[in-house]
């Protein structure tokens, strides 16, 4: 009879034990899937979507700002159709003036003397002009490289809207951490009184 205690004593001290291991495993489990789940609820980005830089370079393309807005970068339009803008001004002032001394100069070869340039500010005839035809021939030389360059730095700024835009799309997609900066630092040497200017890179664990 005691030996039956004995081995009812010890078999209950055994589940026991066995059941409190258990119990202890499934505890663990727990905490470590409760921590796999926080990691990745802090890990969860947003899905990149491949076409976005695409789709802000092709709306730039069709309207300069519209892939600005697109990327949400608003204040970046005034400054596109300023630069775009004074492109185009420079670029129409400056055909204006071209086919003003052409004009003149091709009326001169045609034998005319009719011109502006004949003409004082008052618009009385003048008996020579105040722009000879080599003036003039010079003039439109040097509007018409103007007019060149202010086309091709309009069309430079518009590719640079485009660029641009696709650009901020790409950056958009991408994770910055905040454990990790560039930053710029300033140091004084007390002993000689040089200093010394650069940029440090911190990265924090």
């Amino acid at each position: 009879m005691t030996l039956n205690k004995f081995l009812i004593a010890n078999l209950l001290t055994i589940s026991c034990c066995l059941s409190l291991i258990a119990q202890n495993q499934n505890s663990k489990k727990k905490q470590i899937l409760k921590g796999v789940a926080a990691d990745s609820i802090v890990e969860v980005r947003e899905p990149i979507n491949a076409l976005s830089p695409a789709k802000a370079a092709f709306y730039s393309a069709i309207l300069p700002g519209l892939g600005q807005a697109y990327n949400k970068k608003y204040w970046k339009i005034p400054i596109v159709y300023g630069a775009i803008g004074t492109g185009v001004y420079w670029y129409v002032n400056n055909n204006k003036k071209y086919n003003r001394y052409r004009d003149a100069y091709k009326s001169r070869l045609a034998g005319f003397t009719n011109d502006e340039f004949y003409l004082d500010a008052a618009g009385n005839q003048l008996s020579s002009p105040r722009v000879t035809t080599e003036g003039l021939e010079r003039a439109q030389k040097f509007y018409r490289r103007n007019k060149e360059i202010s086309l091709l730095v309009t069309i430079g700024l518009y590719a640079l809207n485009i660029i641009d835009a696709n650009v901020d799309a790409h950056l958009l997609q991408y994770n910055v951490d905040e454990n990790l900066s560039l930053a710029p630092h300033f140091k004084i040497d007390e002993l000689d009184a040089s200093s010394s200017l650069g940029l440090t890179l911190n990265f924090k664990f």
